[in-house]
């Protein structure tokens, strides 16, 4: 292991932060992480549960005097978001995560990070390896696939594949290959983040298609962007065959759009580029004229970003929808939409109009995943603790805020009658993007108000 945060505290929550970054755990590839989870238990001499999906439950006997206090879940996801910059060498299945100091924050290098929710694992496993935390009996439930397929609860939400077969066509000779790439995007997690105005490559370049297809005789032969349709897409690649003639002209074109993305996303991604380079590639078939104006119509369509805003909370997106992922794959185009909303009925209508935009071009919506949402609770117990602490600890009343993104909190009352559940954790920044990076000073700032809290858990 590197070592680089053993001199930071709380201490055994870094080092156990550390230990996971050395993990692969990208989504749907959990094993070694689930594994490492349970030989922590057992080295412990804990209860463990590891089921058939690999996610993991360790239980801790309350402490001494803490017997008749309830219990406490304390849960985290294994998987991290898997992003990279696109010329980094770096291979997520066993590569470890390089880490870096910067002031009081702490980044990957030119990765995402995992902070998202490894800092929530660490937490959970310094509690668990602690021999004097005061607290109840603890069950930590470390779920799987949280980013890929059961996200939802503050905003439920709804990963919604968009599939819209190719009619190929031979290439004519004589044509020139080339990359057409939307990049320069910051990106981000497409809930706590799609209320920042970033802009989503995909769409851009459906844009600049749409704006240039009647201009220049474009062949396209692959479209690919984005890796994840929970992270606002930072780059789009289109392969294409075109006349000579043509190209100065796609390329003036290409100038034109970049300059007029800049203007729009001045304030958000002023780095946005649109770049028309000579492709060496043998390219046998192409897209038919009829699949490539109907897959611009489809990233042109598609809704994209907040969809509505909450009329009871100031600031709070209601409702969203992030085009994630456009690929190429066989004989089709994948086209990846995450759908977030805290109001099932809205979730429902973005859908719907997802599906029409689909089934009018040709094409079929297929639903991979479904989440419910997790709703206020008005009457919360552990709310009240939280916000009794705080002022204990710092002399002022605590801000309670909602955020538009999932959490396995709407899962879990929904199977477990009666659960009272708040979420918390430290300063996290550019989540889902290789600029992600966490606060030190807040890890140990919740670290020290959650003891605080477990301690307090007597007096319910």
């Amino acid at each position: 292991m590197q070592n680089i945060l053993k001199d930071l505290t709380p201490n055994n929550v870094f080092r156990f932060f550390e230990e996971l970054t050395q993990i692969p755990r990208c989504s749907g590839s959990e094993k070694q992480v689930s594994d490492y989870l349970v030989s922590f238990a057992k080295e412990r001499k804990l209860e463990v549960i590891q089921d058939e999906a690999l996610n993991v439950i360790i239980k801790k006997p309350a402490a001494p005097g803490y017997e008749k206090a309830p219990t406490v879940i304390l849960q985290g996801h294994m998987d991290m978001v898997c992003e990279k910059n696109k010329d980094t060498v770096h291979d997520f299945e066993k590569d470890p995560i390089k880490l870096r100091i910067i002031d009081d924050m702490i980044y990957a290098t030119d990765t995402t990070l995992g902070a998202d929710n490894g800092i929530a694992i660490a937490y959970a496993l310094a509690i668990l390896d602690s021999k004097d935390v005061p607290h109840p009996a603890i069950e930590a439930l470390f779920t799987t696939d949280e980013e890929s397929t059961m996200g939802g609860s503050s905003a439920g939400g709804t990963k919604a594949k968009v599939v819209l077969p190719i009619n190929w066509e031979s290439a004519k000779s004589g044509l020139t290959a080339c990359r057409i790439r939307v990049g320069g995007l910051q990106g981000g997690h497409s809930g706590m983040e799609i209320n920042k105005g970033r802009g989503n490559a995909n769409k851009l370049m459906g844009r600049f298609l749409n704006e240039i297809k009647n201009e220049v005789k474009l062949y396209i032969s692959e479209i690919n962007g984005g890796l994840k349709s929970n992270a606002i897409t930072r780059e789009n690649d289109v392969v294409a065959l075109i006349s000579n003639e043509d190209m100065n002209k796609l390329q003036s074109k290409a100038a034109e759009w970049e300059a007029i993305f800049k203007n729009e996303l001045r304030a958000t991604d002023a780095d946005v580029i649109i770049k028309v380079e000579k492709e060496a590639a043998e390219i046998q078939k192409v897209f038919s004229q009829e699949s490539m104006d109907k897959l611009i119509a489809c990233l042109v369509l598609l809704p994209n970003g907040i969809q509505s805003m909450s009329m009871e909370i100031e600031g709070l997106v209601e409702s969203s929808t992030n085009l994630g992922v456009v690929q190429t794959a066989g004989d089709n185009i994948y086209l990846i939409n995450e759908i977030r909303s805290s109001v099932r009925s809205l979730k429902k209508s973005i859908r719907s109009t997802v599906q029409l935009v689909a089934e009018s071009l040709g094409g079929e919506l297929r639903i991979e995943s479904d989440y419910p949402e997790w709703e206020y609770n008005p009457n919360s117990e552990m709310r009240r603790l939280f916000q009794n602490v705080y002022k204990n600890m710092y002399g002022e009343e605590a801000e309670i805020v909602a955020i538009h993104a999932g959490l396995e909190c709407g899962v879990l009352i929904g199977k477990m009658s009666g659960l009272d559940a708040i979420s918390l954790g430290p300063n996290i920044f550019d989540v889902h993007t290789p600029k992600e990076h966490f606060s030190i000073s807040s890890t140990k700032n919740v670290w020290e108000y959650l003891l605080s809290v477990l301690k307090q858990m007597n007096t319910l």
